[in-house]
């Protein structure tokens, strides 16, 4: 089994930047690692996912301004968060997915709040 602990949410103004942080516990490097998000009155959304292989998955509307990352040796996956806009608050989740085993985990989520 593992655990997921999302920590870097807060408040920031428009065009600000944070950095999302999830620290899993357990084996780690066969997961598919992935951030979501979901906003008031609506689904959850994938935001990025990243492979063991480092392969990256990003959502159309976060390209080119939030970067996927992952240290297999801190068992930590990251969201590096830039030129943030009002649309991007949400509660960001972290996601542990190795499908062909059939585990998904989840995390509790964080804050983000893009506000001027």
């Amino acid at each position: 089994q593992v655990q997921l602990v999302e920590s870097g949410g807060g408040l920031v103004q428009p065009g600000g930047s944070l950095r999302l942080s999830c620290a899993a516990s357990g084996t780690f490097f066969f997961y598919v690692m992935g951030w979501y998000r979901q906003a008031p009155g609506k689904q959850r959304e994938l935001v990025a996912d990243i492979s063991n292989s480092g392969r990256t998955k990003y959502a159309d509307s976060v390209k080119g301004r939030l970067t996927i990352s992952r240290d297999d040796a801190k068992n930590t996956v990251y969201l590096q968060m830039n030129s943030l806009k009002p649309e991007d608050t949400a509660i960001y989740y972290c996601n542990a997915d190795r499908k062909i085993a059939g585990y998904n985990y989840w995390g509790q989520g964080t804050q983000v709040t893009v506000s001027s």
